[in-house]
């Protein structure tokens, strides 16, 4: 397995568990705290839950967003050709140029103009 392809699969495992994480909460203060009993006023661990439910979701966009950056380095990693260039500028210079003008031009008789 590549490095690209671990990468690829901890982005995976990492979105899904952002999208849970953002499922659970209510951006109107509902959600999985509000299931405790209302506001965070009657319960003390209801807005602990609404801490780590928001902590969670920022670590997690953290996580995110450095799991993408650092897969670039495993992008080239399983490469055998060293060099960055691509196949189709190769293909293109290994290809001969026609010339635009002959070598020679030919000569071109003079038009004789009609006897009447």
């Amino acid at each position: 397995m590549s490095t690209f392809s671990i990468f690829i699969t901890l982005i995976l495992i990492v979105c899904f568990l952002l999208i849970l994480v953002v499922m659970v909460q209510n951006p109107k203060g509902g959600g999985l705290s509000s299931s405790f009993g209302g506001g965070g006023q009657q319960l003390g661990g209801v807005q602990k839950t609404t801490d780590f439910l928001d902590r969670s979701t920022w670590i997690l966009a953290t996580l995110l967003l450095a799991l993408i950056l650092l897969s670039n380095f495993g992008l080239n990693s399983g490469a055998t050709n060293t060099t960055n260039e691509s196949k189709l500028i190769d293909a293109a210079t290994e290809q001969s140029i026609p010339e635009t003008l002959p070598e020679e031009i030919p000569e071109v008789p003079a038009e004789s103009s009609p006897e009447q």
